[in-house]
């Protein structure tokens, strides 16, 4: 099993001077960032669908290596119901094409109130998806906890996101040849973002096991990580990397953390 290991966003200030070398100008963050790792969750894009110029900058400004998961618009998760939202799906996906092969993975992160009522809409909206692109749907509503939900998104062959809030899930579960892992942690947990200040040890050790049980049945894992996971997502993701066994390479100004 392959695996492509990041963080959710690059652009925090709170890393100048810990990640991102001092007098480092934001505007080339990203290319410094694609040094030290070959994915990154774009968050940005759930806000309003960015100019096709910003993708092909990100894809210009990173290694052919380089790959981005791309969080869908809210447009299409969260302000209509998904089966009215079918063609701004289309015109995000093909706007985020011009990141070239670099687009990796396009995330669909549903809202908490989004229920399991809406199966019908959404079985639409994922039947209308462009079949040349990977395509990974977070549902936060418990009631999605179905074997019903799982035979969805395997028919179209989208993959179930697992991810860590405050808690873990119960098992993960595998409806694609790729899965798509969040660490997401306690919003606003922590008031600085450049250093480690909560153990998670014992939790990624759990996510080493749980998907080592799975891998015979995918190709690739995508994982990203939250600074609110543990206060500081760069070195959380190198911790991952070496349970692993996969190199994790470090800037020379990176922050040691608490837990080194």
């Amino acid at each position: 099993m392959d695996w492509r290991l990041g963080t959710m966003g690059f652009s925090y200030a709170d890393w100048a001077g810990v990640f991102y070398p001092p007098g480092t100008k934001p505007s080339d963050y990203l290319a410094h960032y694609a040094k030290y790792f070959d994915t990154v969750e774009l968050d940005t894009t759930f806000h309003a669908t960015p100019p096709t110029e910003r993708f092909r900058r990100w894809a210009d400004v990173t290694p052919d290596h380089f790959r981005f998961a791309v969080k869908m618009t809210r447009a299409v998760t969260h302000d209509v119901s998904p089966d009215r939202a079918v063609g701004a799906m289309h015109e995000f996906v093909d706007a985020a094409r011009h990141l070239g092969e670099k687009l990796g993975v396009v995330l669909l992160q549903f809202p908490p109130h989004f229920e399991a009522d809406q199966s019908k809409p959404l079985a639409a909206l994922l039947a209308a998806l462009p079949k040349d692109v990977r395509f990974a749907v977070e549902l936060r509503n418990r009631a999605w906890g179905t074997q019903q939900t799982l035979e969805l998104l395997r028919e179209h062959d989208v993959a179930l996101v697992a991810a860590e809030y405050l808690t873990r899930p119960a098992r993960i579960h595998v409806t694609s040849d790729f899965l798509y892992v969040r660490w997401i942690g306690e919003h606003q947990r922590f008031k600085e973002l450049n250093r480690e200040q909560a153990d998670v040890g014992e939790s990624l050790q759990w996510w080493k096991d749980q998907t080592a049980a799975v891998s015979p049945q995918v190709r690739t894992t995508w994982g990203f990580f939250n600074n609110d996971f543990s206060g500081y997502s760069v070195a959380t993701c190198n911790r991952f990397k070496s349970l692993l066994g996969l190199p994790a390479s470090e800037p020379p100004a990176i922050h040691g953390g608490l837990f080194g």
